[in-house]
């Protein structure tokens, strides 16, 4: 695929994730992302053969991808793990916060809308979580519950950043990260 190809594909996925993260998986129409993406119907189909589910999927990933790669970041500049995860509430917080309270959870959404019905989309779902779940675990290797740890303090970031959008308030972050404090000891 040739630069202009990768830009079109790039631009697909880039008004995808902005759709989907602020209205939702049934929210988002393959006209709005055509349009919002500056592409020709044709483009979309070439690039994403399977459809809306495809794109959905693949917009997910990456997006899942980039704040996965802003944990390694995170992880390389904090030294313990309550640290690490204060870190993390506070640029997930920072993005909620900059885009208006829109942009909680690029995978949530999604999850709760299709994950029950729609095989494609809850795998990619699955693979964003698990992933933050092994960033998570790496940081807790020295603990015997490093497992579980990592599976509940993210579902405790999921569950802060679903309250703190629906407040348009950091206060649920802070108060996850206070306890998260706590737990890690």
């Amino acid at each position: 695929m040739g630069q202009k190809g990768t830009e079109t594909r790039d631009r697909l996925l880039d008004a995808t994730q902005e759709s989907v993260e602020a209205r939702g998986y049934f929210g988002t129409g393959l006209n709005q992302v055509i349009a919002a993406g500056g592409a020709p119907r044709g483009s979309l189909y070439f690039h994403f053969p399977g459809g809306k589910d495809q794109l959905v999927a693949e917009s997910i990933r990456r997006a899942g991808q980039t704040i996965g790669d802003a944990m390694g970041g995170l992880a390389d500049s904090t030294s313990s793990a309550a640290e690490f995860v204060d870190a993390v509430l506070r640029q997930l917080g920072d993005r909620l916060e900059g885009s208006d309270w829109h942009k909680g959870c690029p995978v949530a959404t999604v999850a709760l809308e299709t994950a029950a019905g729609n095989d494609l989309l809850q795998e990619a779902c699955a693979e964003v979580y698990s992933s933050w779940e092994t960033a998570l675990r790496a940081q807790l290797a020295s603990r015997q519950d490093a497992d579980d740890l990592a599976v509940t303090i993210l579902a405790m970031i999921e569950g802060a950043l679903l309250l703190a959008r629906a407040h348009r308030s950091r206060r649920p972050l802070n108060s996850v990260a206070r306890q998260i404090r706590v737990l890690l000891g």
